[in-house]
């Protein structure tokens, strides 16, 4: 219960963050490519940090890896109302994505460590129910003022704080950390867990563009900031949902097909968004079918790969995963951004459509299929 706690509370402030930093740009008059921009940068130091997590945690324990990436998020998420200019807040941004990659490796090593294989598709869906929760107060959050508010920014610190409480308190202990001179290597998860990767990248794809540009399409259509805030908290709302059916189906059936299935679900939920006039019941109804396939890839992912690795590789794949996942974060913001720029606000949904259906096509690979398949209980 602790570490789910501590799951809900970092992800409230961390999306409201998120939210906050692109609605700020937005008053600010700055375009989607410099909004991608600081979401790609964001994500980067989500990469950095799942290479110097690995090794904190290795050297540190999960505690206090956590407490001191804990720190550290507070401290530049405070450097944002400082001062507005832009090689500050890349900075700040960065190194929110490095303290939140460490402490995400904490606590998804954490709970698949506790978690047998027949049983990690619920463990894995209290999880992501957390999260989602704590996505979802953070989206709602918006509504409490004004876009660019302070109190929203003091919001986030607080459950940043807030978040460290629960670890320092559980009784539950903590994995047997990796030796401090372990290196990480990822080639060799490459070659054993290639799908589950391929789709935490692409999802990331998603993920990356979704968190710092939905809200910018959402106020492109003539929405408020509570409007935005109702938007964001439905598709997070929808990924809750999801998460105990996809917690059963997981631990039943194969998880490629799913992801195959969700796949096809997404490219077809986001299509009425590129060509039809948007008012708010379209996209919300379209964003909740959105929100039901999207956010369930990112677990389907991880029990695949957790399946087929050994105790000791926790915190390894944990750190691998989550270094995938911030590659593709980089990369969404930049090239989806890059494409509202020039297409208009719609050119998001079109980004997504390309995402899923590549997915769709890349678990299809007949090798990485069967040598995969086969692993699944």
């Amino acid at each position: 219960m602790a570490l789910y706690l501590a799951t809900l509370l970092l992800q409230v402030a961390a999306g409201l963050l998120n939210s906050w930093v692109a609605l700020r740009m937005v008053a600010l008059g700055n375009s989607g490519l410099v909004i991608g921009s600081l979401m790609a940068v964001n994500a980067l130091g989500l990469v950095v940090g799942g290479l110097s997590g690995y090794w904190l945690v290795a050297r540190l324990g999960h505690v206090r890896a956590f407490a001191l990436c804990g720190a550290l998020a507070i401290a530049a998420s405070l450097g944002h109302d400082f001062s507005s200019w832009l090689p500050l807040w890349l900075l700040l941004r960065f190194l929110v994505g490095l303290a939140l990659m460490t402490m995400y490796i904490v606590l998804e090593s954490w709970l698949n460590e506790q978690a047998p294989n027949g049983q990690r598709g619920r463990v894995l869906a209290w999880y992501m129910t957390a999260s989602f929760l704590g996505l979802i107060g953070g989206q709602l959050g918006l509504s409490l003022d004004g876009a660019a508010s302070r109190a929203l920014l003091d919001l986030v610190v607080i459950c940043f704080a807030l978040c460290l409480v629960p670890v320092s308190f559980t009784q539950r202990l903590p994995p047997t950390s990796v030796a401090p001179q372990a290196r990480l290597r990822p080639l060799g998860f490459v070659r054993r867990i290639p799908q589950a990767l391929l789709t935490i990248l692409l999802t990331g794809l998603l993920s990356g563009a979704f968190h710092g540009l939905a809200p910018v399409y959402a106020s492109q259509q003539g929405l408020d900031p509570g409007s935005v805030g109702l938007f964001m908290a439905t598709c997070l709302a929808a990924g809750l949902l999801a998460q105990f059916p996809l917690g059963l189906l997981s631990d039943r059936f194969p998880r490629p097909r799913l992801i195959r299935l969700f796949a096809l679900i997404l490219a077809l939920s986001c299509l009425p968004l590129l060509w039809t006039p948007v008012g708010l019941p379209l996209l919300l109804g379209c964003g909740f079918a959105i929100g039901l396939v999207q956010f369930s890839l990112y677990p389907l992912a991880l029990g695949l790969a957790n399946d087929r690795v050994e105790s000791h590789e926790r915190v390894t794949l944990a750190a691998t995963m989550l270094v995938a996942f911030g590659l593709g974060s980089s990369i969404g913001p930049l090239f989806a951004g890059a494409a509202m720029e020039l297409f208009g606000g719609r050119a998001l949904y079109g980004f997504c459509v390309l995402c899923a259906v590549l997915l769709g096509w890349l678990v299809r690979e007949p090798r990485t299929q069967s040598c995969v398949e086969t692993a699944i209980p």
